[in-house]
């Protein structure tokens, strides 16, 4: 029943050729002074009315400045409210936002500015260190605009301030673009397989039908109020969260960063009804000491994915959490899942007896290779109920449910496409991700494949750090994968680099990487290897206490020897001693 009223809505909206910005329109209609966003750092808080004022000043503002519909401007900013009423601003007019992840640097920063052929890069302060260190080598005809605190000494040159410019700006609505529910809304930046960000483009009928499952199919409500501690550089904190409110008329509340120790006082003092998680969130508060606030919220639902099956109960009878809503997707797939009936362990479900109105399909697969496995005829091998395969989605171009978008990188989509996957002469889409369904159609996650693993939330590109450990080494042979370690969500990264010596300046390696790679890119162990051979590596388990304390944040490793007499080092929190170094723990 969801997916047949939200596709009822999707081909109503497709005709009348809504967008986002016209959706939106009607929500400040129903409500203008209700609360719409607020922002924990600063208890700043935005009525529907004035969300709207922003963003139309905004696309006035650019308007004047040149940019048209089809133009493309970046965004890097921290979670903010002035971060939602940007890029609907640029929707307004027909601009492209390109969403870029706080947490890049140097090359791979420069790479999302290029390739997206962004005019205009706007910019939070907190983020003028990393625009500084790549302006030089930026086309001198990108307009560079700075939001926030002001200090013309500490952003490039010819840097303009934004704040007082859109103060100034006019509030009325510009002319509607000639934009349809099938065009170009933003792009956001996922792991390249690669080694650079991909952008994936999202339309506007796949942010509101992103949106609109997870809030019919759990049925959220109009009056609940939603934490949101996400990156709103991603689809989930962007689109799943922020969605809820520009779509549907929630209060959202924003905060800059997830914090475990503040997280149930603020859901008290905001009285959310909804809070988003990912899988290491639930985690880290459970690794939290008991406090009164986890007592005394109000919160009912616990909206996310990634949630392991082991802490699944734990999580929700400790906290109180009436209903936890899992569900399945990432930025481009078209095979959305949810768990709308709170299957313990399960990210979605799909019936095995009318499997023909929701086309997608667990195929088998050579899990090493992930080469797909197919009949004399040609056709893959459908699953078996228990038998884990790759989830793959069938693809129609003229149905918003399940077209494909892809990449703004053609030779990127190509990768991603499958033929004669369900029948000969069809196209699938194909998610890299193992899953596994049960007798009565409930699915669950295996692991995440291909070129790129998962850690502290993100999506980690093998190719990327291996390229850059590589140039660091004096183009050294690396290679990097993910390793599990006890207690923690995803993988830990594992660089493998062939050292015939055995010696390496690891403090200067840390410093090194503390530039070019973002926090949750770093590796956290180290093995140097005689030589290296690509195939057939076998990931050493790490030491206990590493396994323990190893810290993604931390500078310094500390080395062990492994069985076979290579010596393998860890991120360690404490500068490790002399005898720490060399002898194990």
């Amino acid at each position: 029943m969801v997916l047949l009223k939200v596709k009822a809505k999707v081909r109503r909206y497709l005709q009348e050729r809504r967008t986002v910005p016209i959706l939106f329109a009607a929500t400040v209609q129903r409500h203008p002074d209700k609360t719409a966003l607020i922002f924990e750092g600063t208890d700043t808080r935005w009525t529907f009315r004035q969300l709207d004022d922003y963003s139309s000043s905004v696309a006035n503002f650019l308007q004047a400045r040149g940019l048209a519909s089809g133009d493309v401007a970046a965004l890097l900013m921290e979670n903010c409210n002035e971060f939602v009423g940007l890029w609907l601003g640029m929707a307004k007019l027909g601009v492209e936002a390109a969403l870029i992840n706080t947490n890049l640097r140097r090359d791979a920063l420069r790479h999302c500015l290029t390739s997206s052929r962004a005019r205009a890069l706007i910019f939070g302060s907190e983020m003028a260190p990393a625009v500084l260190e790549i302006h030089a080598s930026l086309d001198p005809s990108l307009s560079l605009f700075c939001s926030g605190p002001w200090e013309p000494s500490a952003v490039p040159a010819g840097t303009e301030h934004l704040d007082p410019l859109l103060e100034d700006a006019p509030k009325h609505l510009p002319s509607r673009p000639n934009k349809g529910f099938v065009d170009k809304l933003f792009y956001i930046y996922t792991s390249g397989t690669t080694g650079l960000p991909k952008a994936a483009i999202v339309v506007h009928s796949r942010y509101y039908r992103m949106a609109a499952l997870v809030y019919y199919g759990f049925r959220m409500r109009p009056d609940d109020v939603l934490y949101d501690c996400l990156p709103l550089y991603h689809t989930a904190g962007n689109i799943v969260g922020v969605g809820q409110c520009l779509l549907h008329g929630l209060t959202v509340v924003i905060r800059k960063k997830f914090s475990a120790s503040r997280f149930w006082d603020d859901c008290v003092k905001y009285n959310c009804t909804i809070v988003q998680y990912i899988g290491e969130l639930c985690r880290y508060l459970l690794n939290q000491p008991p406090r009164e606030a986890e007592k005394q919220h109000r919160v009912r639902m616990a909206l996310g994915n990634g949630l392991r099956q082991s802490i699944w109960t734990s999580f929700s009878s400790r906290f109180h959490i009436p209903q936890v809503a899992e569900f399945y997707g990432a930025t481009e797939c078209n095979c959305s899942l949810g768990n709308f009936d709170g299957q313990v362990g399960a990210c979605g479900f799909n019936s095995r007896i009318l499997s023909f109105v929701y086309p997608i399909r667990l195929v088998r697969v050579n899990e090493d290779t992930m080469e797909l496995i197919r009949g004399p005829d040609g056709v893959c091998l459908p699953c078996r109920p228990g038998e884990p395969g790759q989830l793959v989605g069938t693809i129609v171009q003229k149905d918003p449910l399940r077209r494909f978008d892809g990449y703004l990188n053609q030779g990127a989509n190509n990768k991603k496409i499958a033929k004669d996957v369900f029948k000969k002469g069809d196209q699938a889409y194909l998610t890299g991700d193992v899953l596994v369904m049960d007798e009565l159609g409930y699915l669950y996650f295996r692991d995440r494949t291909g070129d790129t693993f998962r850690w502290k939330g993100e999506n980690v590109s093998t190719t990327e750090v291996e390229g850059t450990l590589s140039r660091l080494l004096n183009m050294a042979d690396v290679a990097v994968y993910g390793v599990e370690v006890p207690g923690t969500e995803g993988r830990a990264g594992m660089a493998a680099v062939a050292n015939p010596t055995g010696s390496c300046d690891l403090e200067r390696l840390a410093q090194l990487l503390e530039k070019e790679l973002p926090l949750y890119a770093r590796p956290i162990f180290l093995r140097l290897l005689p030589e290296l051979h690509k195939t057939g590596l076998s990931p050493p388990p790490p030491p206990p206490t590493c396994a323990r304390r190893g810290q993604a944040q931390a500078r310094s490793w500390a080395f062990w020897k492994d069985q076979s007499g290579c010596r393998s080092a860890c991120v360690h929190p404490p500068r490790p001693t002399p005898a720490a170094l060399l002898g194990g723990w």
